[in-house]
């Protein structure tokens, strides 16, 4: 359900300065509708029909309904939300025509990705082929891929045994053997889907690839580093970390996030942007300082353990630094930064939890 953390942070996405018009009167599908970033996609829509009378309709497919409903609530009530409940690896039961399609049908959870690493390969490539077919079926203006920063693979560290903030043309490696890859080489194999979909049949493609996002609509049993601390905070307990959390990430602010896709769509002119606070690139162990400083009150404290031997649930790439400066050359600025966002995210789950 919204929050009035939600309110404020589409309420911020929809004061960007855009050429939101081309949306009138237009026809949009998002996939993974009730997941963190689409959600405030399907929430971003609804406010500029709420202020100004855009008449879209957004059709929100989703793979659990009871899951969905939970989160998007009352929005699923309004005339201006259909929802489609379906697998997107299944071919669309989707029958109208479609304007633009926001592909988040993916699942992102680390468990997933050790449990059911067929199911989230299959969801990236199977699925983006049945959305692209669909949109050359019925003349789709625009695909819009919500791919990962996972793409870059393994980056080569320098003389000096650093890694530069990666760009959108530095491609690392990948162990292509290891189920963990699933989500890795689905995302890469759905921007080659993408652009060969662009080249043959003219459809614009823009593949926005997200560094680690945080923030309202993520679960508290999410898995990922980020989920865990907030719900450890929220519940009152120390953060306990299985590693020395040196590994570097660049988290983004998920409403800066979705204003960043908005940003590459209706101001960019290539296929792949990082959308990335470049402000906020901090070791794990610094993100767990900052969810623990958020609440002083509850003199909680961050904890290390001995590493976990459990290495098929994470991501092994010591550093994930995303470089935003393409993003921001199109005049996109995050303005929610790590200290704050953290915060706002935990004022979520105590408002709505």
């Amino acid at each position: 359900m919204r929050s009035s953390i939600i309110e404020e942070d589409i309420r911020r996405i929809t004061a960007n300065d855009l050429p939101w018009d081309v949306f009138r009167n237009k026809t949009i599908l998002i996939t993974g509708a009730s997941g963190m970033i689409p959600s405030y996609f399907l929430y971003t829509f609804l406010r500029l029909n709420d202020t100004a009378g855009m008449g879209i309709k957004v059709i929100a497919l989703v793979r659990n309904k009871e899951k969905a409903e939970k989160i998007l609530g009352d929005d699923l009530k309004r005339d201006d939300v259909e929802l489609v409940v379906q697998d997107v690896s299944e071919p669309l039961s989707v029958t109208e025509h479609i304007d633009y399609i926001f592909h988040g049908g993916s699942a992102a959870r680390p468990a997933d990705h050790k449990t059911s690493p067929t199911s989230t390969i299959r969801a990236n490539i199977i699925g983006t082929f049945n959305l692209l077919d669909y949109a050359v079926k019925t003349g789709s203006e625009a695909f819009i891929l919500m791919s990962s920063s996972e793409v870059y693979g393994k980056q080569p560290e320098t003389e000096s045994g650093t890694v530069k903030a990666i760009t959108e043309d530095d491609y690392g490696k990948v162990d292509t053997l290891d189920p963990r890859s699933c989500y890795s080489e689905g995302k890469r194999a759905a921007e080659t889907i993408g652009a060969c979909y662009q080249a043959e049949f003219g459809i614009r493609f823009v593949s926005p690839r997200f560094a680690h996002i945080y923030g309202p609509g993520l679960m508290m049993n999410d898995g990922r580093v980020q989920a865990d601390f907030a719900a450890n905070v929220f519940r009152g307990e120390d953060i306990v970390m299985n590693s020395d959390g040196s590994s570097v990430r660049a988290y983004t602010y998920v409403a800066d996030a979705c204003a960043g896709v908005f940003y590459a769509l209706l101001k960019g002119s290539d296929t792949a942007y990082n959308v990335a606070d470049n402000d906020s690139i901090i070791s794990i162990r610094e993100l767990a300082e900052a969810f623990v400083a958020a609440r002083p009150e509850k003199g909680l404290k961050v904890v290390i353990k001995a590493p976990s031997d459990d290495s098929r649930s994470y991501n092994k790439v010591s550093f994930i630094g995303l470089s935003g400066d393409k993003l921001k050359a199109l005049g996109w600025k995050p303005e929610i930064h790590a200290e704050e966002g953290v915060k706002r995210m935990i004022s979520h789950l105590e408002e709505t939890e």
